[in-house]
């Protein structure tokens, strides 16, 4: 064995030597990962994530995999002749445009993340927030058509896939309840997955290293934040556009029982794996702010 394959061995069984506590700390716990962006769309990222969600469940932390698809949604519409209108990170939905979303995000989405996961180990199910009334939803504004605001999580068939060892990957429809559906912001439902499940952590795949300082500075990386500190950075309008529902969903994660929320560049393999599991940890992490309450009895 040449000098350089023996340093590479002893470099791996370092690694997983400082894996380790990590992994005694989060065995048992729930971790919501929003997957998405160009992850889910480059082939080997997918395979990478798909393996990732494997060993997370095989070392015994709780995997729940929220998808968004925004991208495919968007090359199905523009195959159609249909416009996509944004408005602050929320695409308008209207009835045709909601049957698309559905037909995307639950039809061909959820069934690629599903079989990507189980050929690594037949642990995924594939579930709509209208599958047992997970998520129940209401229209968030009426100029936003059928896009839904979370009023409801149903945690029952979930922590039931849980006990069972399996890997539940949730597609973002959801619906009201006289059955009308909405179609949700991925990243808004995997903050109100998180805090249903009283989970671990919440980790946003992104398309960027994280929260960026000056969104034109690609190395002004915020590595920890607060919720407290990030409303105040939303209130002067520092952030814009589809990173809103992000921090959104996790200055309220973190502000409702999750430790804590954390935005990785899912262009980056293993990227979970690294933050999870490694002293280095990459991306930003946000914690809540606020004093723990302390009860004395009288």
């Amino acid at each position: 064995m040449s000098d350089t394959a023996h340093a590479a061995q002893i470099e791996r069984a370092e690694l997983l030597v400082e894996m380790l506590p990590y992994i005694s700390r989060w065995r048992g716990k729930v971790v919501v990962i929003k997957f998405g962006g160009n992850a889910m769309v480059d082939t080997t990222l997918t395979d990478g994530f798909a393996a990732d969600m494997v060993l997370l469940r095989q070392i015994g932390l709780a995997p729940v995999v929220v998808h968004g698809g925004g991208p495919q949604i968007g090359d199905l519409m523009a195959r159609l002749g249909k416009t996509s209108e944004f408005r602050d990170g929320l695409r308008v939905t209207d009835a045709e445009t909601l049957d698309i979303a559905r037909m995307v995000l639950v039809g061909k989405v959820n069934r690629d993340i599903v079989g990507a996961i189980n050929v690594h180990g037949p642990m995924a199910v594939g579930i709509s927030g209208e599958d047992g009334r997970v998520i129940t939803a209401t229209a968030r504004n009426p100029d936003l058509g059928f896009v839904g605001e979370v009023t409801d999580v149903n945690t029952d068939l979930l922590e039931r896939l849980l006990a069972e060892g399996l890997i539940p990957v949730i597609s973002t429809i959801g619906a009201d309840a006289k059955g009308q559906a909405y179609n949700i912001n991925s990243d808004t439902v995997a903050g109100a997955v998180a805090e249903a499940l009283e989970a671990e952590k919440v980790v946003y795949l992104t398309d960027v290293a994280g929260l960026l300082e000056d969104i034109d500075q690609p190395d002004s990386l915020i590595r920890r934040t607060t919720a407290g500190s990030l409303a105040a950075r939303m209130a002067s309008g520092k952030i814009v556009g589809g990173m809103i529902p992000k921090i959104e969903a996790c200055i309220s994660a973190v502000r409702n029982g999750v430790n804590s929320a954390h935005l990785l560049d899912g262009r980056v393999p293993h990227v979970v794996l690294v933050e999870l599991f490694t002293d280095a940890g990459v991306g930003t992490m946000i914690t809540d702010d606020r004093p723990t309450e302390r009860f004395t009895a009288i």
